[in-house]
Parts: C-alpha cells; sequence; structure tokens
C-alpha cells in the first residue's frame, strides 16, 4: 500500500527526473522505506496529470488511460522489487545518516527544526549542485546536437526492434512530458507503432541522462544499475504491449 500511495503521490507533483531527485534524497533522509521512495521517483516523471490530458488530446482517452496505469504498474512493481532485494546499504551514507541528530528528538522545538531543515538544504545542495549543472549541460548539449529529423529518421519506420531503439534513443535526451510531444508528432505522422512513440517518452522522462547522473550522487552504482534495468525492461515491456493492441485502440 505504501509504495502504491508513493506511486500516486507521484502522479501529482509536476516534476522532471530532475527535480525529483531532490524529494528523492528528502525522502530517504526522512527514513522512508527505500522501495517507497524508488517508487516515487519512478512514477514523477513518468506520469502525471498533465500526460493524461496532452496524450488524450494527441492519442486518445484508452491511449493515455492505459498509459498511467502501466506507468503506475512499473513504478509500483519497481518500487516493491528494490525493497525486497534489501538495498539499504546502496544508498549514499550522507544520505542514509541524514536523519541522526545531536539533539534529542522531545527536545527540538520549531526553530531548532527550522534550522536544522535549513542545514540540511544547504549540505544536499552543496552536494548535488555540481552534478545538477553537469547533467543539465550535458542535456542541453545532446538536445541541440541531436535533432528531431534525426529521432524520426532513426525510428519512424515500421522497425520490429523500434521499441527497445526507441528506448535507447530516448536515453541520452533531457525533457519532461511536455517536451516529448513534438517529437512524439512526428514520430506517428512519419508511421512509427503506437508503442514505440510511448518507450520513447517514457525513456526521456524517466531515463535521461542527466538525471541518472544526479541519481549517482545519491546512490551507488548497484543500486543505480538495477533502477535503470527495471525501468527498461519495464518500458520495453510496455512498449511491445501497445504495439500489439494499437489495432483495437486506434
Amino acid at each position: 500500500m505504501a509504495n502504491i500511495l508513493a506511486a500516486l503521490l507521484g502522479t501529482v507533483t509536476p516534476f522532471c527526473s530532475c527535480s525529483s531527485i531532490p524529494l528523492f534524497i528528502g525522502f530517504s533522509s526522512a527514513g522512508l522505506p527505500l522501495g517507497v521512495t524508488f517508487s516515487f521517483l519512478i512514477s514523477s516523471p513518468m506520469v502525471d496529470l498533465r500526460s493524461l490530458v496532452l496524450l488524450m488530446s494527441i492519442f486518445g482517452w484508452k491511449v493515455a488511460v492505459i498509459y498511467v496505469v502501466f506507468g503506475l504498474v512499473i513504478a509500483v512493481a519497481g518500487g516493491t522489487l528494490i525493497e525486497k532485494l534489501h538495498l539499504e546499504n546502496q544508498v549514499e551514507e550522507y544520505i542514509r545518516n541524514g536523519r541522526s541528530l545531536d539533539v534529542p528528538q522531545e527536545e527540538l522545538h520549531f526553530k531548532d527544526r527550522l534550522k536544522y531543515a535549513w542545514e540540511q538544504v544547504v549540505a544536499t545542495a552543496k552536494k548535488v549542485a555540481p552534478y545538477v549543472l553537469i547533467g543539465v549541460s550535458i542535456g542541453a548539449l545532446i538536445h541541440n546536437w541531436i535533432p528531431e529529423v534525426f529521432i524520426v529518421k532513426v525510428l519512424g519506420d515500421n522497425n520490429p526492434f523500434g521499441v527497445v531503439l526507441a528506448t535507447i534513443a530516448g536515453v541520452p535526451m533531457y525533457a519532461d512530458i511536455f517536451g516529448t510531444i513534438p517529437i512524439a508528432e512526428a514520430l506517428l505522422a512519419k508511421g512509427a507503432l503506437l508503442g514505440v512513440v510511448l518507450s520513447f517518452m517514457m525513456a526521456v522522462t524517466t531515463l535521461s541522462l542527466p538525471s541518472m547522473i544526479m541519481l549517482r550522487k545519491a546512490v551507488k552504482p548497484k543500486l543505480l544499475g538495477i533502477f535503470i534495468a527495471i525501468c527498461t525492461i519495464g518500458i520495453i515491456i510496455v512498449g511491445y504491449f501497445f504495439n500489439l493492441i494499437q489495432p483495437m485502440i486506434i
């Protein structure tokens, strides 16, 4: 239930993948279970109320609802699996020790809490800020170097491996759900299958290289690799499923 609630919370937060990571750090420092925090981290950029409205306007309500449902399934399943693997030691130490206080809990007054919260904000910002700048810079460079025309040319044909290619192609890019809409429309116009388009959108919003660089500052390589594998496999499965049911829903 906690994973489901965390995934649903992600649907009402209008954050991209990079914006969700500071919240993930805060939740983890506060002592929330690791799987719960990852359910939020997956669903927040992948599924939100804006995506539902946008998808309905382009693909129709059936596609939009199924997309949101599968996004929540990936988030809940991914978070649950990470929880079962007991990977708490794969979170960086400064986050795991974030809830350790020198002052006894019962003696913390409101001003003490504000002071401690601000100290945590400053400390976290100093650790993450360089990675934010690096990640956004890489995202900006890639965005300018990989034009929409190239993406459409690679993914626009009716390719049986289009879903896999779309997922891989989406990783280097950095955009929220709004940024993927023009490319999605172009892909559809060029004859790309529905699953290819949606896989590309999911990969861009969830697995962008800048956000993975930022997340590496918060978790160790093993946990980062598992997170990427879970999301990638989930996105590919969803993509091929949409390809199969496309004649029935469009």
